[in-house]
């Protein structure tokens, strides 16, 4: 179970608008697509259609997606834990959403050209083709709400919500739960009480059968 599967299973991406609303109206379910893929239990078949069909979308241009991939990396870097936030497919959880939640759509474009826009204004670059410093200048600007100028609002706005699916997007994966060392219910084994803990009460019985 990827973690899209995860989040659509505890209902996390299930939005409580017209959109599902519709696809249950929806009788024209491909059923041999159906097929093709494994189901989640409980998800019932237009859910899973729809989880389909959306898959097989694009919404970013292939630039949009290499800035993401560039802002989530510098969100979440590779270090000697885990790998980056692009190598944990943040970048495709975040196509994911917004396809999934289409309010999104308008503010994550928005706010990658806003930072082109911005970065050109500074540097006469798009943001991808700036220097790392320069990147790193003009994220300064935007990612601490309460330093920010009025001015970068826009930007703020855009970096939080992206900073936010990027902590979604990784610590729902694979590679982020290994990280925080969350290994799920698993059983114990009970081997009785440390010897050193029953020395310390008194209670040496080391050797005793």
């Amino acid at each position: 179970m990827n973690r899209r599967d995860t989040l659509k299973a505890l209902g996390f991406l299930a939005a409580g608008s017209g959109i599902i609303a519709n696809s249950c109206n929806n009788k024209k379910i491909d059923t041999a697509k159906l097929k093709l893929a494994d189901k989640l239990p409980g998800v019932q078949d237009f859910e899973h259609a729809r989880n389909i069909q959306i898959t097989e979308q694009t919404f970013f241009s292939k630039h949009e997606f290499a800035t993401i991939t560039l802002l989530v990396d510098f969100i979440i870097p590779k270090d000697d834990i885990s790998g980056s936030a692009s190598e944990a497919g943040v970048p495709d959880f975040i196509e994911f959403m917004v396809k999934d939640l289409p309010e999104g759509q308008i503010p994550m474009r928005g706010g990658l050209k806003w930072l082109d826009v911005r970065s050109q204004k500074k540097y006469n670059n798009v943001f991808i083709e700036c220097k790392q410093e320069e990147q790193f200048a003009l994220l300064d600007e935007i990612a601490y709400p309460s330093k920010a100028n009025p001015e970068v609002q826009q930007g703020v706005a855009f970096f939080t919500l992206l900073r936010n699916l990027t902590a979604s997007g990784f610590f729902t994966s694979q590679m982020g739960v290994k990280d925080i060392g969350y290994v799920g219910n698993i059983p114990g084994v009970w081997n009785g009480v440390p010897q050193d803990v029953l020395k310390e009460h008194g209670f040496d019985l080391e050797g005793v059968i």
